[in-house]
């Protein structure tokens, strides 16, 4: 291991020329990583009767950043980033509300005006048991009893054939 670490200090220089010849900027030090293991596999692979060490190493740890960069690339091309003008283009979902509220309003033949309000706040404006009972400035528990009413009263129309 001792041997390694002198290797790797002695290739530093090496290893950095790389990364910059292949104009890396993000994530270098993840680079500088692949690098070191590309490192320890050309010692391990290296056959001195091939050539120098110095030239096997080069084209070795250069390769495997090179593989790297295009595993990088591969993945950038396959993650769409919409521009300014998508976002700009985009509807906006809450500017029409779920449902009309003349259609709402035709569900709540027989309710309480409560309930009633209940059904609005809840399907036209979209607001919870606790905003509803925040703006009405009643308890949760009221606002649970206007909304089981409805519900009921609903359900009935419905089977009745009244909506």
């Amino acid at each position: 291991m001792e041997g390694f670490n002198e290797l790797a200090e002695q290739y530093r220089p090496m290893i950095y020329h790389i990364i910059h010849s292949l104009n890396i900027y993000k994530n270098e030090e993840e680079f500088f990583q692949i690098a070191l293991i590309a490192l320890w596999e050309a010692q391990a692979r290296f056959n001195p009767e091939k050539g120098k060490f110095s030239t096997y190493a080069y084209s070795y740890m250069k390769g495997r950043m090179m593989t790297e960069l295009t595993k990088e690339s591969k993945v950038e091309e396959g993650n769409a980033y919409p521009d300014d003008t998508f976002w700009e283009t985009k509807k906006d979902e809450q500017e029409e509300p779920p449902l009309q509220l003349a259609t709402l309003l035709s569900y709540c033949d027989g309710l309480t005006k409560k309930q009633k309000q209940w059904v609005v706040y809840t399907f036209y404006f979209g607001m919870s048991v606790k905003e509803i009972a925040e703006e009405e400035k009643v308890s949760l528990s009221a606002v649970k009893k206007w909304r089981a009413g409805a519900m009921a009263k609903i359900k009935v129309n419905i089977e009745a054939g009244v909506c």
